[in-house]
């Protein structure tokens, strides 16, 4: 199935939340707390960040989304971070890599020299193994720092991807 990644349009609110309210009421792999109001997660996910992007099918529908930000203000401003998620329906079938390549270029199109995710949970294995593969370290463990909601507490990584020397 052929797979675009564009810029986030208004009209895609509806999916958009859709998918983004299923990942976090999981409470497996984002900190954003489950009952967070669709109010309160579009300013996370759309108003705030610089940029939000969707991954569609190739019929339009949406299978996936991303934001990407500065990680900090100032002078660690030339650092992003992203976030990524993808529909329960397409997930193995390459589409998070797809939107990790996709925020790569954006990141060094918007002027990024680096790319740092904050809170990488690690029971999260396969989002971790991906990471990696595309060539993230884990430069820090935060133990018991997120809290699962089956496993309780466990370690969450830092990981860290160079885009520029």
């Amino acid at each position: 199935m052929p797979h675009t990644i564009r810029p986030f349009q208004p009209a895609d609110w509806s999916s958009v939340w859709t998918l983004l309210q299923t990942t976090f009421a999981s409470g497996d792999t984002y900190a954003y707390a489950p009952e967070s109001s669709e109010a309160e997660i579009r300013a996370i996910w759309v108003d705030t960040p610089l940029a939000t992007y969707v991954a569609c099918a190739d019929d339009g529908t949406v299978i996936g989304t991303y934001k990407l930000q500065p990680n900090q203000p100032g002078l660690g401003a030339h650092v992003c971070n992203c976030g990524y998620v993808v529909s329960p329906q397409v997930r193995g079938q390459g589409i998070a890599s797809l939107m990790c390549e996709h925020s790569q270029a954006e990141a060094l199109r918007l002027g990024f020299r680096a790319m740092q995710y904050n809170l990488v949970v690690s029971t999260n294995e396969g989002a971790v193994r991906l990471w990696q593969k595309l060539g993230f370290r884990i430069v820090g463990t935060l133990p018991g720092a997120f809290q699962h909601r089956q496993h309780g507490y466990v370690d969450a990584y830092v990981m860290f991807k160079q885009l520029l020397a």
